[in-house]
């Protein structure tokens, strides 16, 4: 599939049935599977034969689905997890341990930063957060000896954040580590980080890939562009013999191509179990063949409404990367070409309490802590997703306590305009 274009990829990838085979990908509702002896059974303990054994660590549903994402997004393997946090929390414990240091941008989902700045700092792991904006040398900065990897998202949520990932890629590289990307706001419809430099890309799988609300899900892709072995001081996980699984050097046996997901298969899945279910990854597949559509529609909806309340005397400010006056469209045109993504960000005149009675007062659009949905959607991240930050953390992360974030989704974007309207006229 490497030569089809993305629409083709999102119907097609991951999957080709033989003669008389199942047309749509089969669910395998199977924990274990049976071999005849034990030595054949045993090749795949040692990684020497392909197969499945047990769900937990793999599953040829949930392998099919990964195997398409990664065709869509360009990489060399996948995996599957079940969530996008595992997402995030494996990509980067696959390469930190206790002691290291990881550089992101500061302007991420509120989610994933508790789990770098609380949950992985109690773990020994610390993180510095850096302006999305800022200078070559700011960045450059932020290094340590220990840095092990970069994060950060492709558009933020809900700071609609665009990263300049050519200039956080050549960074990382400068220093010798990966660039990670959680690209779940623009999908590989709209954007593949891999190809402006990033090494490992990330999704909640459960926003846009799935689009319906229906199946939590999260996705790593590794592009097998990056070289552990040359930088095989710094990643002693990959580089040297893994005692837990047999001896076994992750960056020697399965090459730059395959080592990363190895390991994060072998061992942290092993460990951590955060597998996605066949039936959810089934569920997901159905999302991904209509993603190409979907995301049309989305970004048009978006920018339509974003232009309403650009216009509108009761709102502050709009922020959406697709609008000409968004300081980040110059960005947004170089890496999303076809669109950005179906979330707009906007600010209503009297602050929470105005933003409060707006979000009651809508029909269509739902208030929800979900985005990147069919369904529109609403929420005030200050005091949901976004609570444990405090008014300082909120600012540096791009999310101001009277912001308002809109999930525009699939439907009629003037019925929306007019629930929008109606909603504004009550305050």
């Amino acid at each position: 599939m490497k030569n089809y274009k993305i629409e083709t990829k999102c119907v097609q990838g991951g999957y080709t049935p033989g003669n008389g085979e199942p047309r749509q990908i089969p669910i395998i509702q199977s924990t274990t599977f049976k071999y005849a002896t034990g030595e054949d059974m045993g090749k795949l303990f040692d990684l020497e034969a392909s197969g499945y054994f047990y769900s937990r660590l793999q599953n040829p549903t949930c392998d099919s689905v990964a195997a398409k994402i990664c065709e869509m997004e360009g990489g060399s393997a996948a995996m599957l997890l079940s969530s996008g946090q595992a997402a995030s929390f494996f990509a980067v414990f696959n390469i930190a341990n206790a002691g290291d240091h990881v550089v992101s941008s500061a302007s991420i989902y509120g989610g994933t930063y508790n789990l770098f700045a609380v949950t992985m700092k109690k773990m020994g792991i610390e993180f510095t957060f850096v302006n999305p904006d800022c200078t070559k040398e700011e960045l450059d900065a932020a290094f340590r000896p220990n840095t092990k990897a970069v994060f950060g998202e492709t558009i933020a949520n809900p700071a609609l954040t665009v990263l300049d990932i050519e200039k956080f890629a050549d960074a990382a590289h400068r220093h010798g580590v990966p660039l990670i990307i959680d690209n779940t706001f623009a999908t590989p419809v709209n954007c593949r980080p891999i190809e402006f430099g990033a090494d490992i890309v990330t999704h909640s799988t459960t926003k846009y890939m799935d689009g319906h609300g229906a199946a939590v899900g999260g996705c790593i892709v590794d592009s097998g562009k990056f070289d552990w072995m040359a930088n095989k001081e710094k990643f002693p996980g990959l580089c040297t013999p893994d005692e837990s699984y047999h001896g076994i050097t992750y960056a020697e046996k399965f090459g730059k191509e395959g080592a990363f997901i190895y390991k994060a298969t072998a061992q942290l899945m092993r460990d951590f179990g955060s597998t996605q279910s066949p039936q959810s990854a089934f569920i997901l597949n159905l999302g991904l063949e209509s993603l190409h559509v979907r995301m049309e529609r989305h970004c048009l909806n978006a920018l339509k409404i974003a232009e309403f309340l650009e216009s509108h005397p009761k709102i502050g400010w709009v922020n959406y990367p697709g609008l000409k006056s968004n300081k980040y469209y110059d960005l947004a045109q170089k890496y999303m070409k076809n669109g950005t993504t179906g979330v707009v960000s906007f600010g209503i005149k009297g602050g929470r309490a105005a933003a409060e009675k707006f979000m009651s007062e809508l029909k269509i659009c739902a208030i929800e802590t979900h985005v990147a949905d069919a369904r529109s959607c609403c929420l005030h991240p200050a005091s949901t997703t976004h609570r444990q930050m405090n008014e300082q953390e909120l600012i540096d992360a791009g999310v101001p306590s009277d912001l308002v974030r809109l999930s525009v989704g699939l439907e009629n974007y003037t019925d929306l305009i007019d629930d929008i309207s109606n909603a504004l006229s009550k305050i």
